[in-house]
């Protein structure tokens, strides 16, 4: 006879347990698990290989078949979908009613369900044919897991070896609690989410991998290896994307994690300025930026000389990035320097037959109309952080406030101009200095401000002296800005808004130097 459970002031939500139903394709544990709970007094029921794993640890099991009278049938396929299953894992014993009934139809209730599904995505990624992936896809896994985890009041259901011991730990104490049932249900229905969206995306999409996001679907593509050889990669693509991740490769070895982010960043680096623009980028930080000077003959292989100018020794080995066509001038520049990746909106026939003369060079055409994200994504343990992307609308000195020194000329507010845009692609904390329309010298991604003043100031050497410098956040103190003045700089842009504001000013108004408030900083990290 069942009867309903009561409840008793202190231990409302406790459920004891005494009959468990285990029905995995993961035997990570079982034996243990199996054996915990013999040894709590627990009755064990089990279906197929998971009761012949069970009993061959000398472990008292009673098979599926024996409570519903009802053989496995069609090769495993039918063995779980019956009343005297699904009666035990749905029943509310908090209701009489229900107590009743099973106690009518002959059934016992399950408190404890422990399934892990077939390995459906696992076969997916091994390759197998379609006969085998069809094979995987759980019936009666999820069917019982759904059923246990909408009756969390009276059942745990339990679907990964993770939660083994906290679930032995409250059998143990006398009964899972409502809490841990509570988390074990959402964590029951995540996993029945992400098997279904397996599987259909697996129709959806033949054999090809994919993960749908929302309304987004990303079709997954091997990379060559991670940030390290070691590490496994892949890209996700967004078939309705326009950016780097839809580019046509169109020469060279497979890509690596590491060139698709150098990638990316030289893009985003190219795309800030409207001029004929080349960025070359090494570990997602540029060598050197620079836009075509006035009536240049080829601008975009003028842009490109101008670059790698910068810093022709970091260049090397570098990723190279232009909003222009690649002209046959540039390719033949290119050609002469080592290059792991070259990305452009296109390429002149002689141009491409020069580059693919290089057997190892990767090359990227952007796909037409290419738009940059309106989202940006960064994982962090346990999350996503996303945020607005980063981007420059007008860029006008004439707005900017003067803070300091005689107002620049013409020739220098465009310097600035460019220098400001610039700064934009390079890493926290960010020093860049520019003449001409290019950079000079670059400091980056150090912890104190005054540190990237003097690597911009080391890189740009003799060049330091006449150029101009952005900062892509307010200086914190004089000292970098005095760095920069001693070097020689004729005009500084920064956002300005620092605490000592007043001395950074008083450091440029004693040299004589231009120093211009944006109010807007561009940190990147």
């Amino acid at each position: 006879m069942t009867t309903a459970r009561t409840v008793a002031p202190g231990d409302a939500d406790v459920v004891p347990v005494r009959r468990a139903l285990l029905s995995v394709s993961d035997k990570t544990g079982l034996v243990e698990l199996g054996a915990a709970l013999v040894g709590a007094g627990v009755e064990l029921v089990s279906t197929g290989s998971t009761a012949s794993t069970l009993r061959d640890a000398g472990l008292a099991v009673t098979e599926v078949s024996e409570v519903t009278g009802f053989p496995e049938s069609l090769d495993g396929r039918v063995k779980t979908l019956h009343p005297a299953v699904h009666g035990g894992l749905l029943a509310d014993l908090r209701l009489e009613q229900h107590a009743a009934e099973l106690t009518a139809l002959g059934i016992r209730p399950f408190e404890l369900l422990v399934s892990s599904l077939y390995p459906f995505e696992q076969t997916v990624a091994s390759g197998a044919d379609d006969a085998a992936i069809v094979e995987q896809i759980d019936i009666g896994g999820p069917a019982m897991v759904r059923a246990a985890a909408k009756n969390f009041a009276n059942v745990a259901v339990v679907t990964g070896t993770d939660a083994y011991p906290v679930v032995l730990e409250g059998i143990a104490a006398g009964g899972t609690s409502l809490e841990l049932r509570r988390r074990l249900a959402a964590a029951a229905f995540e996993r029945i989410a992400a098997y279904d969206r397996a599987i259909a995306d697996w129709f959806a999409d033949g054999a090809d991998a994919s993960v749908r996001s929302g309304s987004y679907r990303f079709v997954e593509s091997p990379l060559r290896y991670g940030e390290n050889a070691h590490q496994t990669a892949a890209l996700w693509r967004d078939p309705a994307g326009r950016g780097l991740a839809q580019a046509a490769q169109l020469h060279g070895k497979e890509l690596s994690y590491n060139n698709m982010v150098d990638a990316d960043a030289a893009v985003r680096a190219v795309l800030d300025f409207d001029e004929p623009a080349v960025a070359v980028m090494k570990h997602a930080n540029p060598c050197g930026i620079a836009v075509a000077p006035a009536h240049a003959v080829d601008p975009i292989a003028a842009a490109h000389r101008l670059a790698n100018d910068c810093d022709p020794v970091s260049a090397f080995g570098g990723v190279i990035a232009a909003n222009r066509t690649i002209t046959l001038d540039m390719a033949e520049t290119v050609a002469g320097i080592f290059t792991e990746v070259v990305v452009a909106p296109g390429y002149e026939p002689a141009a491409l037959t020069v580059l693919q003369q290089k057997k190892n060079i990767r090359i990227l055409q952007l796909p037409e109309g290419f738009a940059l994200p309106e989202r940006e994504f960064k994982q962090v343990s346990g999350g996503v952080l996303v945020q607005d992307p980063d981007r420059y609308g007008v860029v006008d000195p004439r707005s900017w406030t003067l803070a300091a020194g005689p107002a620049a000329d013409d020739a220098t507010l465009a310097d600035l101009a460019f220098a400001w845009r610039a700064v934009r692609s390079v890493k926290s904390n960010a020093i860049l200095l520019a003449s001409g329309g290019a950079s000079v010298g670059i400091g980056m991604g150090q912890v104190n401000r005054v540190d990237s003043c003097h690597l911009a100031v080391k890189r740009a050497g003799e060049r330091a002296a006449g150029s101009v410098a952005a900062s892509d956040a307010f200086f914190p103190f004089a000292d970098g800005a005095e760095v920069l003045l001693e070097a020689g700089v004729r005009a500084i842009v920064q956002p300005g808004g620092s605490m000592r504001d007043a001395e950074v000013i008083a450091a440029a108004e004693a040299a004589g130097v231009s120093m211009y408030f944006t109010g807007e900083r561009h940190f990147f990290h």
